[in-house]
Order: C-alpha cells, then structure tokens, then sequence
C-alpha cells in the first residue's frame, strides 16, 4: 500500500543515534525527524475529571501506509503539533491475499 491518494503528510519524531556526554555516560543523540506521505488522520478525544480539576484528553488515530515504522517511543507532529503515541502501533494483512494493510497509530495530547 503506497498510501491514502489524498492522504496527510505526518512527522514521525525518534531519538536519535545514542552519543556520549563530557562525562562518558550515554544519552540519546539529536532527534530524527521522518515524513511520512499518505497518511489518514481522524480526530478522538475524551475528558474527565480529575480531583476538581478536568482533564481533556485530545488525540488521533492514524493511519500509515503499510511498512511504515513507528514505535511506542517515537512521537509524532500532525498538523504542526506534538503527540505522543498511546500505546503500541498496529498493522495487519489481508488473510485473503496476504496484502498489507495500513499501520494503525493511536496519538494523544494531554492537556489540564
């Protein structure tokens, strides 16, 4: 699957290549951005309330051309902003031709 013909452009945000700091301890190197064409994106959300306080919870669910990768590590910029992954990235195949579908990707923005 090559993507969404008129799919979305989303950045996918990793740590980079581990490094050593003055001290020799090991930290993860600058952040490798990769952009992603094709993508489908549609809007979820929640709210509760939290010891008098409300929480919103904003997210998305996205879906990537087959073979993308992506981790529960990474994070992601959607329409110029920031979300963290909720959970672990999904994706399947056709049990009928053996085609790769899209990979699923839950994202969450916590605000409140």
């Amino acid at each position: 699957m090559n993507g969404f013909p008129h799919g979305e452009t989303v950045t996918i945000i990793r740590p980079g290549p581990t490094t050593e700091d003055p001290y020799g301890n090991d930290v993860p190197g600058p952040p490798v951005e990769t952009d992603i064409a094709g993508c489908a994106i549609a809007p979820r959300s929640s709210s509760e309330d939290l010891q008098a306080r409300d929480q919103v919870i904003v997210g998305l669910n996205v879906w990537m051309p087959s073979g993308s990768v992506v981790y529960a590590t990474d994070q992601m910029r959607v329409r110029g902003v920031l979300y963290e992954i909720d959970g672990e990235p999904g994706a399947f195949s056709t049990p009928f031709t053996g085609t790769g579908g899209p990979v699923q990707v839950a994202l969450t923005r916590v605000s409140g």
